[in-house]
């Protein structure tokens, strides 16, 4: 709720940056134990652990759960419930190249699976190695484009072409956001348009926000605040879309509706409170109603 940020509007001496609390986020549990002559054994809460020989197929468990789906299928059965990954990002992992997927992953990850890192899960032999939640299916040799592709196919379901375009996707992406970085929005705005001209099965949401960011800034109001509803429609709990309708309705002059865009992104993630350019939006809004209630 803005309340606990904003303060009172007619109050001009008040400062809103100090009123931005500092919000925690848990860290993943786990716990590791070790017997004579036995491999180190990772326990995560909800999560089976697998033991054996460092050569294993990067799929080879996620197969053995179920080998009679689809390739169009989640092999775990669950199209709309919500999944997460977790990448180890550990040393041996990130030098594996961990870090790398922990991105691609992130990036082509539908609304319905979240992708975070975590800390060793007990198969340094066999990385980057990856868990999937709340199944506690592990997975190894994560490493390439292609591989992450092939996995997130396997999780989520949709053909190979579809998981391809999305690779495609993200690549323009990536570039439209060194654009952005750049202040060339125009670029930016057409390399998005073409990423989302492919329709990738994955990510969609993130291209719709970073569209909008790229028109907002290049003065086309309407549009920007038509791709953070799309954004919105496609991930309703998607906090940084939020943002970015916020940012339109600011500059849209609604600034009651901007509070409410800031105020959903909060409740998705309290942790966003601790952003330097979020307390910057709220002090921006902060401004925006004392000037109006001014005669």
């Amino acid at each position: 709720n803005l309340t606990q940020i904003l303060p009172e509007r007619n109050d001009k001496s008040h400062s809103c940056s100090a009123l931005v609390s500092s919000v925690l986020v848990g860290t993943c549990s786990r716990s590791a134990t070790r017997t004579e002559g036995e491999k180190e054994r990772v326990y995560m809460k909800g999560c089976r652990s697998f033991v054996g020989s460092s050569h294993v197929s990067p799929l080879l468990l996620l197969n053995s759960v179920s080998s009679s789906h689809s390739k169009a299928a989640p092999r775990f059965g669950r199209v709309k419930a919500e999944i997460e990954i977790r990448v180890c990002v550990n040393r041996t992992c990130r030098r594996q190249g961990s870090m790398e997927t922990l991105q691609i992953l992130s990036g082509i990850a539908p609304p319905d699976a979240s992708v975070r890192s975590c800390g060793c899960l007990g198969r340094c032999g066999a990385g980057p190695n990856l868990v999937v939640l709340p199944d506690g299916v592990f997975v190894g040799h994560c490493v390439t484009a292609a591989r992450a592709a092939n996995t997130m196919a396997d999780i989520c379901g949709g053909d190979s072409d579809s998981w391809s375009k999305s690779l495609e996707a993200l690549a323009l992406r990536k570039r439209a956001e060194d654009e952005l970085g750049k202040g060339n929005f125009s670029e930016a705005e057409l390399l998005l348009s073409q990423a989302i001209d492919l329709k990738p099965f994955g990510g969609f949401h993130i291209i719709y926000k970073d569209r909008s960011a790229a028109r907002l800034a290049m003065g086309k109001m309407d549009e920007a605040l038509e791709d953070a509803k799309e954004a919105l429609t496609l991930a309703p709990k998607y906090p940084e879309a939020y943002i970015c309708q916020g940012d339109a309705f600011i500059v849209m002059d609604q600034f009651d509706a901007a509070e409410k865009s800031y105020s959903m992104a909060i409740e998705l993630d309290p942790s966003i409170l601790r952003s330097k350019s979020f307390k910057a939006r709220i002090a921006k809004l902060q401004e925006k109603f004392i000037a109006a209630d001014l005669p």
